[in-house]
């Protein structure tokens, strides 16, 4: 695939401004654990190899397990991820996919018996923040390297 677009390079601006947001979002109390997980889930919807292939070497790295990385994609058929991680995840799913139906009550209300709001805030924040970079990626045929 032939690279684009270089948006690091072309706005630098707009590419450093995304850095920060990225580096906020970081500092979130969110465990290392969790972080990744939205990371790689919301990248497998986005369908960005780019960031699944960076953020899943990253999650192993920070103690994720193969096995829960290799099913990810269908944590609810699952008992491998508790429930606080699969009300993470959903959030994380329904903020990725807002154009199908917003963020139900349901997921929201799930949610809110494991975070409060300020988690609440950094999970919807890490899914926006994580679909950017995915969007950068994508547009840009970023090799996997």
């Amino acid at each position: 695939m032939e690279q684009r677009v270089n948006i690091e390079k072309t706005l630098p601006e707009a590419y450093k401004t995304m850095i920060s947001l990225s580096g906020v979002v970081g500092k979130a109390g969110l465990s290392a654990i969790q972080k990744h997980l939205i990371k790689v889930r919301v990248s497998q919807i986005n369908s960005c190899a780019y960031c699944i292939n960076m953020h899943t070497l990253e999650a192993l790295k920070a103690g994720e397990t193969q096995q829960r990385l290799f099913v990810l994609s269908a944590w609810r058929e699952t008992d491998l991820f508790t429930a606080e991680e699969k009300a993470l995840l959903a959030l994380a799913e329904e903020v990725t996919l807002i154009h199908a139906q917003g963020i139900s009550d349901n997921v929201y209300r799930e949610a809110s018996q494991f975070f409060s709001e300020e988690r609440i805030a950094e999970i919807i924040m890490s899914a926006i923040v994580m679909s950017s970079w995915n969007r950068i990626a994508i547009s840009g045929h970023m090799p996997i390297g």
